[in-house]
Order: C-alpha cells, then structure tokens, then sequence
C-alpha cells in the first residue's frame, strides 16, 4: 500500500473515530448546554452543537455546570456523580510511581512552551467556550484527541487546562490525557497507572425526547446535573437514555507541589 493510500485510509478511520465520540443524542440540543442553559455565542461562530463535541468537552462542560451550581446554591452537585464513573485505584508500587514520575517530567518539558496561551491557540489548541465564567478553561487539540483513540504519545495530551488570571489572560496548570470509549482497565493502565491516577468517564446520560423545547425542559431531571440515572427512570420520565457518551479522560497538574494533587480528578 502507497504512503498516500496509507494517509487516506488512516484520514477514514480517524472520521469515523471522530463521528462515534459525538453521539446523536444531542442532534436537537442546538443552543444547549447539559445543564439546560442556553449557550452564549462568540460572535462570527455558529451555535454550539453538543452533538458535535470531541473529547474533553464534556469536561468543560461539567466544570461549567458546576460554577454555576455553585453560585446557585449546590443543589444539583449532589446528582454530578450519578455520571461519573471512575477506575478504581490499584495498589500502590515502586514501578508505577517511577513511570509516572517521567510522564510528568516529560510533560513539564513539552508544556512549556504552552505557558504563553498564544502559542498553544497557534499550534491548534483551542479554547471551549472561554465566554463561560468557569475557574478553568479547556483548550482541546481535535487532532491530537484522534491520534489518542489509536495511540498514547503522553507529550501531546487531548486538552491543556488553563486557569483563568485577574488580568484577563490564562495560567497553565495541566493537561488532560484520553482514550477510547471501549479501552479496558489495563490499557488505561499502560497509559497511566492506575495506582496513581483515577481515569474517569461520562455515564447514564438522560436526554430530553426529540421534538422537546430545551428551554422549558426540566433540567433537575435531565442532563449532567439531573436526577435521572437509570434507563428505566428515563424510560418513565420520556427521554432518550445513554450509558455512556465519549471515552476515558484523565488529568494531570504537572507543576503541582503536592504529590497527591498531580494526579487529582
């Protein structure tokens, strides 16, 4: 097979990697976020389409959710980890910690550069939504998401995560590694291990039925913050059930002086 019949089918495989992380329950969420606010637009952008979100904005999403939950009282907190989902830890090891020691070194050195915010939006790094209020900021690199789905380089992590500054600019404090959905504990593991690091995913996701106002649905019930958790109760209630939307995501604060917050989910 040629170099460029190569690329091709590689470009195939990686659309079609890229079309199953974005699942179609979200087709009639134009405009929406999962807690059920109306997104704002950034102006010469089209609205946001939830059913066209890559890895890691989920995660934006639910540190959106959670500022404003905050502000509003922490209600809907508790219901967060009704869609979480997270490995469990393995007992700890010599080898293990060794390993993500490097990881870590290795990726102080290959963020570097990204301290400068404007460096990272040149290299394709994108920021989801900085109009969102939220403490931290997701820049995800699509293409680097992709490339993750097949293989695990711990020097291009999916997203960089960046706290916001009083002056109006961003603060790198870390990144954010993925996999795919279907990935098993031990292939998590070889990645990161997991005696120091939790992965996590997005589970039991009730949506709204098609054809329902967004706007006036009842979102202490439905979406990331919402009550239902089952398919059964979601059944009931009308909606559209998802085990499980995207894959595995795992953060890492690489400049964190305290070991036990490196690796903090």
């Amino acid at each position: 097979m040629s170099v460029q019949a190569s690329a091709v089918k590689i470009a195939v495989v990686l659309a079609v990697t890229l079309a199953a992380s974005a699942p179609a329950f979200a087709q009639d969420m134009k405009g929406m976020d999962m807690s059920g606010h109306e997104m704002p637009q950034m102006s010469g952008t089209k609205p946001s389409d939830p059913s066209n979100m890559k890895e890691g904005e989920m995660d934006s999403m639910s540190d959106e959710a959670m500022d404003h939950d905050t502000h509003m009282g922490g209600g809907a907190l508790k219901n967060m980890s009704l869609h979480m989902a997270y490995t469990d830890l393995r007992p700890a090891n010599d080898a293990d910690k060794a390993r993500a020691a490097v990881l870590v070194t290795d990726l102080q050195h290959s963020l570097a550069k990204y301290k400068d915010y404007h460096v990272a939006e040149a290299d394709g790094f994108k920021p989801f939504h900085p109009e969102f209020k939220t403490p931290v900021v997701h820049f995800t690199r699509n293409w680097n998401g992709l490339k993750a789905a097949f293989t695990f380089d711990p020097n291009e992590p999916t997203s960089l995560l960046y706290q916001r500054t009083p002056e109006g600019g961003y603060k790198l404090i870390g990144a954010m590694y993925t996999d795919r959905k279907g990935a098993t504990v031990d292939q998590l593991n070889e990645r990161v291990p997991l005696s120091v690091a939790r992965w996590h995913r997005h589970i039991n996701f009730c949506i709204p039925a098609r054809g329902t106002d967004m706007k006036t649905a009842d979102w202490t019930k439905f979406g990331f913050n919402g009550s239902i958790a089952t398919k059964e109760a979601c059944d009931a209630a009308g909606g559209r059930f998802f085990p499980q939307v995207f894959g595995w995501m795992v953060h890492v604060y690489p400049w964190e002086t305290n070991p036990q917050l490196v690796w903090a989910h």
